[in-house]
């Protein structure tokens, strides 16, 4: 018999949480082992705490911490995800895809109308990249203050009706 699913619930913040900051921790520690430092993009604390930033911890059953993520404002009109991780333990158990339905979901409520992301080109990447390409990112250029990078790799997708937008 198949172990129930739980319940999983997005609080907003909760960055003075010691399991948050430990995630956080992770999250930083991972991508600074896969990247140099100056093709780290992740915000810390005071990035996911700074205004125009909106972060969420995601919970099983109110009690274990399980991922987190973020969006950030770059406009009006445009936003971009940030510091989005799933706990180790949680891996390929749906919380990255419950993570982006919520992410494009705010975005929409935000009324954002583009949502872009920067993600690592290494392979050990290549599951997230599958995951943004299955909610319909498209590979794009450099956004915002973003150079052209071989350890990034831009993606974008639109909000409204139009459909994915293959511009930088």
């Amino acid at each position: 018999m198949a172990a129930a699913v739980p319940e999983l619930q997005f609080h907003p913040g909760r960055l003075d949480d010691p399991r948050v900051q430990a995630l956080l921790r992770e999250h930083l520690q991972s991508a600074a082992s896969l990247s140099p430092p100056e093709s780290v993009h992740a915000l810390d604390t005071s990035g996911l705490s700074a205004p125009g930033t909106w972060f969420w911890s995601l919970w099983a059953d109110d009690a274990t911490l399980v991922g987190m993520c973020a969006l950030k404002t770059l406009n009006t009109a445009h936003a971009e995800i940030k510091s989005m991780r799933t706990a180790s333990d949680w891996l390929r158990r749906g919380v990255g895809d419950a993570m982006m339905r919520h992410l494009l979901g705010q975005a929409e409520v935000l009324a954002f109308s583009r949502l872009s992301l920067e993600t690592g080109s290494a392979p050990a990447y290549a599951p997230a990249r599958r995951l943004y390409a299955r909610h319909g990112f498209v590979a794009c250029g450099p956004f915002a203050d973003y150079v052209a990078d071989p350890h990034s790799q831009f993606m974008t997708r639109r909000l409204d009706a139009a459909g994915p937008s293959l511009t930088g």
